[in-house]
């Protein structure tokens, strides 16, 4: 089983999360790294504090705040699901995908 394409997204996801994480990118293919497990957490830990501010925003303004604007926490609130949304899609790729594996004969 060719499982180059597989390795190649895993660089790729392991980069991105370092540029979002404000590190410097590795060279693909280069050791180390970050686990799987891991960026997904954090992916996933990210998309929680998003919705939390954006919860504590609406809170903020419903209570009369005058600190915090009806703009900002629409944007904030968009932001959290569009950020939710992408995750969901990301989950049902991957359970695809591992369903699709797992389905292959050997």
């Amino acid at each position: 089983m060719d499982t180059r394409g597989i390795d190649q997204m895993l660089s790729e996801l392991r980069a991105t999360s370092q540029v979002a994480a404000g590190k410097p990118a590795q060279a693909p293919g280069a050791a180390g790294g970050t686990d799987f497990g891991e960026v997904l957490k954090s992916a996933i830990d990210q998309v929680s504090s998003a919705q939390m501010q954006a919860q504590e925003m609406a809170k903020g303004f419903s209570a009369g705040d005058p600190n915090v604007n009806l703009q900002d926490v629409m944007v904030n609130l968009q932001k959290a699901s569009l950020s939710f949304q992408q995750m969901v899609q990301v989950r049902n790729k991957l359970v695809t995908a591992y369903q699709d594996m797992m389905n292959m004969s050997v």
